[in-house]
């Protein structure tokens, strides 16, 4: 089983406003709402794609229930924590031009709010997934990701992370089967400037001798590069295509690079369905569609080759 961990699950409104005017009353032209966090996405994104999974996380409040109440239409299972402090966060997202983003800060957690979730973490197995995702919030200790693989190693559990900085160069000493940073995050950990895929080859390298089995590099409408567990590497350029929505494309390369490595095992196969599971979600208003990913699949010659 595959299980989800968002720690600050947020609704996201997404609204567009023709001729958007500061200090002025302003009328939305269209309006979506969507439960949002990295973790959520990877749920999303694998249930398009024929994989099952578990919502772990936090919520609170009104906007929680609707959170839950969303998630429950899209038939992904959820096994949240309550947290009495505070709501859910609301993350308006403003089209109009450009898009503008308003985030909110979510609920105020308690050390009882974590234990909780490390019950619930002791209930999983042996050849189980475990994604963190996303950032984390100022009530909760930023060595979260790594307490949380500490206690857990050893146990043969596939813990996939997907976070910046220090969340994710903590966790490397505990192999962490897949991490996927980008281009910045890479230049941000090593201080460096990365200006070719030789560079981005050689600094993944680096992660994976840290620790990390799998190192994921997202190059965004560049395509991606992985340098896999068994030591090959993988680059591909991104499929062409009209960028819709390019949120919660980089947690779909997640969901389709676990959905490669759950059904056949080969990392070059997930390689490319990651690559192509994000340009297709990119490609959306929301998630691609399993015949979205199938299309590209079949367009860059992976289906059927």
């Amino acid at each position: 089983m595959i299980y989800t961990v968002t720690f600050n699950p947020s609704l996201d409104y997404i609204v567009s406003v023709n001729d958007f005017r500061i200090g002025a009353t302003n009328r939305t032209s269209s309006e979506h709402m969507y439960p949002g966090g990295k973790g959520i996405n990877v749920s999303l994104m694998l249930k398009n794609l024929g994989i099952e999974s578990v919502a772990l996380g936090f919520i609170s409040g009104f906007t929680g229930d609707e959170i839950e109440r969303l998630l429950d239409i899209s038939g992904i299972r959820t096994d949240f924590i309550n947290v009495s402090e505070g709501i859910s966060r609301i993350n308006v997202k403003l089209r109009s031009g450009d898009e503008t983003e308003i985030n909110g800060s979510g609920p105020k957690y308690s050390n009882r709010d974590i234990d909780k979730l490390y019950e619930k973490l002791d209930r999983v197995g042996n050849g189980d997934y475990v994604i963190l995702a996303g950032s984390i919030p100022p009530s909760i200790p930023d060595d979260i990701y790594r307490d949380i693989l500490e206690r857990f190693s050893g146990r043969g559990i596939h813990f996939v992370v997907d976070a910046t900085g220090s969340l994710l160069t903590k966790v490397l000493e505990y192999r962490p089967f897949l991490i996927k940073p980008n281009r910045h995050e890479l230049e941000e950990i090593f201080d460096v400037t990365i200006s070719d895929n030789e560079g981005i080859i050689e600094y993944a390298k680096r992660l994976r001798d840290m620790g990390a089995v799998n190192v994921l590099v997202s190059l965004g409408g560049e395509g991606a590069v992985l340098v896999s567990g068994n030591g090959d590497i993988y680059e591909c350029i991104a499929p062409k295509g009209k960028v819709i929505n390019s949120v919660g494309a980089g947690d779909s390369m997640v969901a389709g690079f676990l959905s490669g490595i759950i059904r056949n095992g080969n990392y070059e196969d997930a390689f490319y369905t990651g690559i192509c599971a994000g340009s297709a979600s990119a490609f959306s208003e929301t998630f691609a569609t399993i015949d979205k990913v199938r299309k590209l699949m079949t367009q860059m010659g992976i289906i059927g080759r």
